[in-house]
């Protein structure tokens, strides 16, 4: 019996077993899963520590800078505040001496009738002396017309204009006045010269000194703009606006008229904060002009300074990126040393691709040596600027762009002498005894159907024969070039090529011309012309006859 209980009990017990094992790869497959959440959320929750641990190392560093920032503005308006006395003083003293310095003379006494205006200031050879004159008779259009004639001298007139501009009484309203007809809108009524929004910058940024606060430690920074001069200084920058968004936006006006809006905003510290953007887009659409950074500053973008300059690297501009870079101060960010390999690079790259690319004239070598040599000249200036000859050598640049030049003079060289030797060579070939096309001997003969030359004499034409003439043919001697033998034809026909022909006409027999070498006549082609209109009269003329026939080579 305990045997046959054993027998009864040992299929529930293998039963047990594997009900056991089922549950143990159950168990081990639940904890597998747990391991796996449990990895993923703490892969989660350690990206969201560091993805907050980095935006508070941002913000935190930009809390530095705002406060430094307000910190440094606080000070800048408490210095302004105490300085406002010892300002007011400068200006009474520099008034007092405007006033002490000697009148222009007057024609007329006073009570002998009304006063005459004041005269213009004399020609003068001397840049400063004319300036000088005309701001101190506070005369902006006969000022503006001086700039404009001097244009030539502009070095002069940046450096002469400054001083001359603090002569004038008013010098916000002596400036917006010179301007006045150019800008915002040209209003002349004969646009002659047609672009002189480069006087407006030159004299917008040279009145600045003159509007500068007297105290030399606040200076530039509190402009000494009336508050009627600044109001007509924000409704020409809205005229400005406005006619530029009816012209297709500030993106498309041309590059001097648009540094003249942003010098005029900045010099009469007229900037709104609404109008950032528009700044902002002018700024990157002209990044190039030399005084874009410092304008972006003055008009209040330093906080978009770093975002201006990845875009101007993601353009391709690394160039301006590093002249912003200097100016904003932000070079532990932007390296100024790569951002200039790399330009080299994207250079390289463009004017390879573009000397791929094969034309029939040969004009793609040029533009890739022209854009070569623009890159490099560019980037040495670069250098050169911002003194970095220790960090970026120069001797492999001017190098190759003395190689470059060479290479240019070359083949301005080579296509001289090739021009030159043209036409030389183009009479060398007709004269050498070969085949010649009808239009090639009329132009080789004068108006009396005889050669124009010598030389020409024995090679001309090739065709003497006329068609049903019996064996009258051109005659050649072994080795010598085809003789030109026949009359006078007429004048029209020997300066010009035959003329499109209609109907066919017999020409009359001609002299028979004695055979030279082979003597067997060459038959007629199988070709017909039709009559030469206007050929029918005067002497020598192919009245109703057939074209003459060339030698046969001519037809192979």
């Amino acid at each position: 019996m305990a045997a046959a209980a054993a027998e009864e009990a040992a299929p529930g017990g293998a039963d047990a077993i594997r009900d056991g094992f089922a549950e143990l790869e159950r168990q081990q497959e639940l904890l597998a899963s747990c391991t796996r959440l449990y990895q993923q959320l703490t892969e989660h929750f350690g990206s969201l520590e560091r993805g907050i641990k980095s935006r508070s190392d941002s913000l935190r560093a930009r809390r530095r800078v705002v406060e430094l920032r307000a910190s440094r503005r606080l000070d800048a308006l408490r210095r302004r505040e105490l300085s406002i006395d010892a300002s007011v003083k400068l200006a009474l003293s520099r008034l007092d001496a405007l006033a002490k310095s000697p009148a222009p003379k007057r024609d007329r006494e006073d009570g002998d009738g009304p006063p005459s205006p004041p005269p213009p200031p004399p020609p003068s050879d001397d840049v400063a002396e004319g300036l000088a004159a005309l701001c101190a008779a506070m005369d902006p259009a006969g000022f503006l017309a001086f700039v404009v004639e001097r244009r030539k001298e502009v070095d002069a007139l940046r450096a002469e204009l400054p001083a001359a501009l603090q002569r004038c009484v008013d010098p916000a309203r002596f400036a917006m006045d010179a301007v006045s007809e150019v800008f915002p809108v040209d209003r002349r009524a004969v646009r002659s010269p047609t672009d002189l929004a480069w006087a407006c910058v030159l004299i917008l940024e040279a009145v600045v000194p003159a509007l500068a606060d007297p105290d030399p430690e606040i200076g530039a920074a509190r402009p000494m703009v009336p508050q009627a001069a600044r109001d007509r200084a924000r409704g020409m920058a809205a005229e400005w606006k406005e006619a530029a968004e009816r012209k297709g936006g500030v993106e498309g006006a041309k590059p001097p008229d648009a540094h003249a809006f942003l010098q005029h905003v900045a010099t009469f510290a007229v900037a709104e904060k609404e109008d950032k953007e528009l700044y902002k887009r002018i700024v990157l659409s002209f990044s190039w002009r030399r005084q874009m950074p410092r304008l972006a500053l003055t008009l209040g973008l330093e906080d978009d300074m770093e975002e201006i300059i990845e875009e101007l690297i993601t353009k391709g501009q690394q160039l301006d990126a590093v002249n912003f870079a200097y100016e904003a101060g932000l070079l532990e960010k932007f390296s100024p040393v790569p951002l200039l390999k790399s330009y080299l690079e994207d250079s390289k790259k463009m004017y390879c691709t573009s000397d791929n690319v094969s034309t029939s004239s040969g004009q793609s070598g040029v533009n890739a040596n022209k854009k070569e040599q623009s890159a490099l000249r560019a980037v040495i200036k670069c250098v050169e600027d911002h003194k970095l000859e220790a960090e970026f050598p120069l001797e492999d640049l001017r190098k190759r762009l003395e190689e470059l030049e060479m290479a240019k003079t070359e083949k301005k060289k080579a296509a001289s002498s090739c021009s030159s030797g043209g036409p030389a060579s183009k009479r060398i070939k007709g004269s050498a005894g070969g085949a010649m096309s009808p239009s090639k001997s009329g132009r080789l003969s004068d108006n009396t159907g005889a050669p124009s030359s010598p030389a020409t004499a024995t090679s001309s034409s090739t065709a003497t024969a006329f068609i049903g003439s019996p064996a009258s043919h051109v005659s050649y001697g072994t080795g010598s070039p085809y003789s030109y033998d026949r009359s006078a034809g007429h004048a029209l026909y020997c300066g010009q090529s035959p003329l499109p022909m209609r109907e066919p006409y017999a020409y009359p027999p001609a002299v028979p011309v004695p055979n030279v070498g082979l003597g067997m006549p060459y038959q007629a082609p199988p070709m017909t012309y039709p009559i030469y209109a206007g050929y029918n009269s005067g002497p020598g003329a192919y009245g109703n006859a057939m074209a003459p026939a060339f030698h046969q080579a001519y037809y192979r």
